[in-house]
């Protein structure tokens, strides 16, 4: 039988990519706790249910707000680098304002989108197994992330990719690129460039959720003021 701090700490990774609607699943390995640990099962379930929901809701509605990837460092999109000839040459001929403008409205595009797609990223966490979720319980510190990651991006892209293509309308964001691009295309002697940044600012805006969710994660497990309520301090002070 696993030490039962070891196995909260399991249990943790796991909540940190199942749904509010996997608590049967979080019952049946709180069950095998050994009894007499000064916590019930339900309060357990009930503990791992609200990090989930605050997790979640807290990192990724940071991303949906204004400026919640410009001016984040941690998941700010900055320009591929076939862009970056495009960047330093427009700054070189006095349009730098455009080019600052073009950075901001790729990051504009992404905050517009998580907040459209955070519905479709919840989805498709459903769909992992509770035999995937004993593999990972059983796994390394980093199981869950890897496996969120590898399991469930493809589908996420396809989803989120058309999100994504819409808010640059929204945002304005195609037409400055289109103007940008133009611009530097329009300029003698340089190879012509045609960015698929619809691509580009989908991946960039999946890592970032991905990102910040494993950021929560680890703020819950290692931080005890990270544990806001009562239940989270009680559940989480069974893996110090």
């Amino acid at each position: 039988m696993l030490n039962p701090k070891i196995m909260i700490r399991k249990i943790f990774l796991l909540c940190s990519i199942f749904t509010l609607t996997a608590c049967a699943e979080f019952h049946e390995i709180a069950k095998q706790l050994p009894q007499g640990v000064g916590i019930s099962n339900t309060e357990i379930a009930s503990g791992l249910r609200q990090a989930l929901d605050f997790g979640i809701d807290k990192q990724v509605t940071k991303l949906t707000q204004k400026d919640g990837f410009y001016k984040n460092q941690l998941v700010k999109i900055v320009l591929p680098q076939e862009l970056h000839k495009v960047d330093k040459t427009l700054r070189d001929i006095g349009l730098s304002k455009l080019a600052d403008e073009g950075l901001k409205v790729l990051n504009r595009a992404a905050e517009d989108a998580v907040k459209e797609a955070t519905p479709i990223f919840i989805d498709a966490v459903k769909g992992i197994t509770f035999a995937d979720a004993k593999n990972i319980l059983l796994g390394s510190d980093n199981a869950a992330t890897q496996y969120l990651n590898s399991r469930t991006q493809s589908a996420l892209y396809s989803k989120f990719n058309p999100v994504i293509k819409n808010s640059f309308g929204k945002v304005g964001a195609d037409k400055i690129w289109t103007n940008l691009i133009n611009k530097y295309n329009s300029i003698p002697l340089t190879k012509k460039v045609n960015p698929d940044l619809t691509d580009y600012v989908t991946n960039q805006a999946l890592n970032g959720v991905y990102k910040m969710i494993a950021v929560e994660e680890k703020e819950i497990r290692t931080k005890i003021g990270s544990r806001t309520t009562s239940l989270l301090k009680k559940v989480f002070a069974l893996q110090d």
